[in-house]
């Protein structure tokens, strides 16, 4: 079975906002990515690996047929945007050349727009500084993105030996004689 639409050429636009009906920082005059992993530039596709083989770090995730793909954050400072020195290289006419700055500072991440025309949004707001949590959905241009931070699986601990004869001696009845 095969489903057709169409998306509308002009989004309806509330006079008052409702938290319920968040845009997550479109605005209707622009037009929205439906699949952010295409305004990707060719250099960096080709450094996405699968979530569920990335080792522990800060990633920017896009989602691609139902599956997230990774692009590390292996650098203290990565630059975003539609210029040829950006590290996060994006086709995209809404995002500047120098759109934004992602800072990794010890235990934490942070975004900074780089003075970009449109704007840097995190979790639907504009933001010039932002600290990032895991999960926070960024927007630059019409690429949406999201942060992800995969964690080390804890070890489990060793199982704790205790011997046999320690075990009787502690079931052993106060004033009573060991059977």
């Amino acid at each position: 079975m095969t489903l057709h639409a169409t998306l509308p050429t002009s989004l309806p636009v509330s006079s008052s906002p409702d938290p319920h009906h968040a845009t997550h920082g479109l605005n209707a005059s622009e037009p929205f990515a439906v699949d952010a992993f295409e305004l990707l530039d060719h250099r960096t596709r080709e450094h996405l690996i699968p979530q569920a083989t990335a080792p522990a770090g800060r990633y920017l995730g896009v989602e691609r047929g139902g599956e997230t793909l990774l692009l590390s954050l292996a650098r203290p400072i990565t630059h975003i945007g539609r210029g040829l020195i950006a590290d996060v290289r994006l086709e995209d006419s809404h995002v500047s050349r120098r759109h934004a700055i992602l800072a990794l500072r010890g235990e934490g991440a942070r975004v900074l727009d780089d003075r970009s025309a449109n704007g840097t949004y995190v979790n639907g707001r504009r933001v010039t500084v932002s600290q990032l949590s895991d999960g926070d959905v960024l927007r630059f241009g019409r690429a949406v993105l999201r942060y992800v931070e995969v964690v080390a699986p804890r070890r489990a601990e060793p199982i704790r030996r205790i011997p046999l004869a320690r075990l009787r001696r502690r079931q052993v009845p106060a004033g009573g004689a060991a059977a």
